[in-house]
């Protein structure tokens, strides 16, 4: 797990996960406000974990951009551990927080990851 946990400090600094760990799974938790099931993909390829989130602003039309913080997108691949499966993964995303749960067991090739709502 360490490839993961260390990947993770190369995200840029406006964005937030945790890695946790049980006997059969792994669960990522990024923090990813203001993007929807709808604009987030997540797969596992072989060994890499891959997600990409945009996120949606509405910006009223009298103001402009001084200074912009938040990126609007997030486009990561991510080393897993090597007993790491994608072909039970889940996903969920709530109120910002993307939950991705990778189950323990022999690679596989690419799979899609379901992200619900």
């Amino acid at each position: 797990m360490s490839a993961l946990r260390d990947a993770l400090r190369d995200l840029p600094e406006a964005v937030f996960a945790d890695v946790l760990e049980s006997d059969d799974a792994y669960l990522l938790v990024v923090d990813v406000p203001g993007v929807t099931a709808e604009t987030v993909e997540a797969s596992v390829d072989g060994s890499k974990l891959r997600v990409e989130a945009r996120r949606e602003k509405d910006v009223p039309v009298e103001f402009d951009y001084v200074e912009e913080e938040r990126s609007l997108f997030l486009d990561v691949e991510l080393p897993l551990p090597p007993d790491v499966s994608g072909a039970e993964a889940t996903g969920t995303i709530e109120r910002g927080a993307l939950e991705l749960e990778l189950p323990k067991a022999a690679s596989a090739s690419e799979t899609p990851i379901p992200i619900d709502g």
